[in-house]
């Protein structure tokens, strides 16, 4: 029934891909609430995916995403000054939002302040995926494309380490830093190892690619980097980042020939996912939620990252709009769902509170952001086009 019910959903989002690049309408949307109507007994009877599987397609959509996205930031190296807002974004935005969120949670929700970091932390990574519309149009410009892709390729990795370590916390038990210290360094050096030696023995007159072969090149690159990295235990996200720029900074030609098959790769994944993410929290939607968990919900969806993300460019020079634009489209995404998958395996009453949170702030997120990507580019189209 899951294949059927994928099947159906991405036939009708290629029928009307047309439409949607005219409309505020989103495949996204789309595969989301097929999976929460799914979950919710409305196309026949509703399944309960295992946990398990549904975070391995999770992080797997999530990998594959930072790779291409890691190829996408390498393939053109970036300004000083966007070099700047990428900095402050990551090092004054997201602490800031990660507060704000903290704060709510804990004040409106009557959290811990360890659960409401904790809450913060797994909400505070950015998903450019669910704004792809936005870099379609010329008009917007390209510093802040740049960010916004980025900021999101780097976050979700920069928030891993502090979800372990407050998890470790909220759980009971002394997490490890030294350990997450060398996930984190190990996972950057494998992304950028074994692309490397990979990319110089294809360059050698030993060996070397051709036809089809061609674009599988970095896919099995970007496979045994992931391969290794479950392997030895590190960072997967970071190691995924790293060899997505790895590959772009050293071969331009292979970044070229696996750009659009990663794409659909990426793409495909990502709707699988989204599909049983809606499948798997349909039934928690509709719990009654206290007003301090609405408040937390709207916060995190509308006003923290706004806030924060206007501190940290306070000085940049960045125009109001373009501010604006960035600290708006804040979508959470497959980072986040890892990220809840964690807080649901604590099996505690504030886990299972703070994991309805999380999911009712994605799905909510989904809706949102890729619905309002295409009027935000469009509003820059004008904008340039009065200028002009």
């Amino acid at each position: 029934m899951l294949l059927l019910v994928f099947a159906v959903t991405l036939i009708i989002a290629v029928l009307l891909s047309a439409l949607a690049e005219r409309t505020v309408l989103s495949a996204t949307v789309l595969f989301l609430v097929a999976g929460v109507l799914l979950g919710s007994g409305w196309l026949g009877g509703s399944l309960a995916p295992n946990v398990e599987i549904l975070n391995w397609l999770a992080q797997l959509a999530l990998f594959s995403v930072l790779f291409t996205d890691g190829m996408h930031a390498g393939g053109t190296p970036a300004p000083v000054r966007s070099r700047g807002l990428v900095v402050r974004a990551l090092a004054a935005g997201m602490p800031l939002t990660i507060a704000g969120i903290a704060a709510g949670a804990h004040y409106l929700a009557g959290f811990t302040w360890l659960e409401g970091l904790l809450l913060g932390a797994v909400l505070s990574p950015t998903d450019p995926v669910f704004v792809a519309a936005i870099f379609r149009f010329e008009a917007v410009p390209l510093r802040l494309r740049r960010l916004l892709n980025v900021e999101s390729g780097i976050n979700d990795g920069v928030a891993l380490p502090l979800v372990i370590i407050l998890l470790a916390a909220v759980g009971g038990h002394s997490p490890h830093l030294m350990l997450v210290a060398w996930e984190l360094v190990a996972g950057i050096g494998i992304g950028i190892v074994i692309p490397w030696v990979g990319i110089r023995l294809e360059a050698s007159r030993y060996f070397g690619s051709a036809g089809v072969f061609r674009p599988l090149n970095a896919f099995a690159l970007g496979l045994l980097v992931l391969a290794v990295s479950l392997v030895v235990h590190v960072n997967i996200y970071l190691a995924a980042f790293g060899a997505g720029v790895t590959v772009a900074r050293m071969s331009p030609a292979l970044h070229a020939s696996f750009a659009q098959f990663g794409e659909i790769v990426a793409e495909l994944l990502k709707l699988a996912a989204i599909l049983i993410f809606g499948l798997e929290f349909a039934p928690s939607l509709l719990l009654p939620l206290s007003l301090g968990d609405v408040a937390v919900v709207v916060l995190s969806l509308f006003l923290v990252r706004l806030v924060a993300i206007a501190i940290a460019f306070l000085g940049s020079g960045l125009p109001a709009g373009e501010t604006l634009a960035a600290g708006w489209f804040g979508p959470k995404g497959f980072a986040s769902v890892v990220y809840g998958l964690m807080i649901l395996g604590l099996g505690t009453d504030a886990a299972e509170a703070m994991g309805h949170l999380v999911g009712l702030t994605i799905v909510l997120s989904i809706v949102v952001y890729s619905s309002t990507d295409i009027l935000v580019g469009r509003w820059f189209q004008r904008r340039s086009a009065l200028a002009g």
